[in-house]
């Protein structure tokens, strides 16, 4: 995932693991970073080494202890994990080859997630690290699911966890038993990843449950994305002066992250494709989009002769 170990930045994790393990009886590796890394997209780290440790999470939350060495589990811990300090597409590279090479069938980001907040729309999408993960193993050829549980009530409630779990659950078993094909695809003609998104909204817990739409991806872009902090004012100087620990530079430029997302985090309905992932979250249905790992490409004319798409530029 893109949100670290189970805490208040990351309350969903812990759950999902439980219910692919002990439902599915699927033998699940956690990798995942060591600390919050959203909006990090599929960026790794080349020039520092890369750091981890082992994490013992506890029931009912997922709350651990780590250790600089794997040992035995104590009582109360159900599994091992590591923990690392670079990216989730670190995480989930050095997951395939490293730690446990030729063992890894799905990379669910974790499977790449489960997120907190959605991860709909391109906006969103090309800088999700929780999409970058699986765009990193779906690059490997392993086949690679992202799923996001999107925030919509402030405080959500704690009783549309549980159902979130088992949705998230029964979508990725679903997608594995079923697996779409794509002649462009990278491994064998399939779909190279899926990207999912349940809202966090009271039909969770309804008879009828919530709307799976296939979908595709809202295309949509963004503003400004940091905020400009004012200078540091001069302080008096000499051996009795206030010490005062700043955030801001001397001349100015400096500059803190603060998104302006009220077009994204809610659109005006008629502003959203019917059949695109950011519809579906606006209905309060769930979206599943299936994805290519890559960038984007109009349309092309196909021609007969190659050296019709020669550029031709005048000098």
């Amino acid at each position: 995932n893109d949100d670290g170990p189970p805490g208040r930045e990351s309350p969903y994790i812990f759950g999902l693991w439980k219910h692919l393990t002990e439902h599915l009886g699927w033998d699940v590796k956690v990798v995942i970073p060591s600390t919050q890394k959203s909006w990090i997209g599929k960026a790794y780290h080349i020039k520092e080494v890369t750091k981890g440790v082992y994490y013992y999470p506890k029931d009912p939350d997922g709350y651990g202890e780590t250790s600089p060495t794997s040992r035995p589990l104590k009582e109360g811990e159900v599994a091992e994990w590591i923990l690392l300090d670079g990216t989730p597409a670190t995480c989930s590279n050095v997951g395939l080859y490293n730690l446990y090479p030729g063992q890894i069938d799905l990379v669910a980001s974790q499977i790449s997630g489960p997120n907190l907040g959605r991860n709909s729309s391109s906006a969103f999408a090309l800088s999700s690290g929780t999409i970058g993960a699986a765009l990193s193993s779906s690059l490997s050829t392993v086949r690679s699911i992202a799923i996001s549980y999107g925030t919509v009530l402030h405080p959500t409630p704690t009783t549309l966890f549980e159902p979130a779990h088992i949705l998230g659950r029964d979508i990725i078993k679903h997608l594995w038993d079923n697996w779409g094909a794509d002649a462009g695809g990278l491994r064998d003609g399939e779909v190279d990843l899926y990207n999912v998104n349940i809202p966090l909204v009271e039909g969770l817990l309804s008879e009828k449950g919530l709307k799976i739409y296939w979908t595709t991806m809202w295309r949509k872009s963004y503003g400004r994305l940091f905020k400009q902090l004012e200078a540091e004012k001069p302080v008096a100087a000499g051996p009795d002066a206030p010490v005062i620990a700043g955030n801001t530079s001397p001349s100015g430029l400096s500059f803190k992250w603060s998104p302006e997302m009220e077009g994204l985090i809610n659109p005006a309905a008629s502003s959203l494709p019917v059949g695109t992932d950011g519809w579906a979250i606006h209905m309060g249905s769930v979206s599943v989009t299936p994805l290519r790992a890559s960038f984007a490409e109009p349309p092309s004319v196909e021609v007969e002769d190659i050296e019709e798409k020669v550029l031709k530029l005048k000098l």
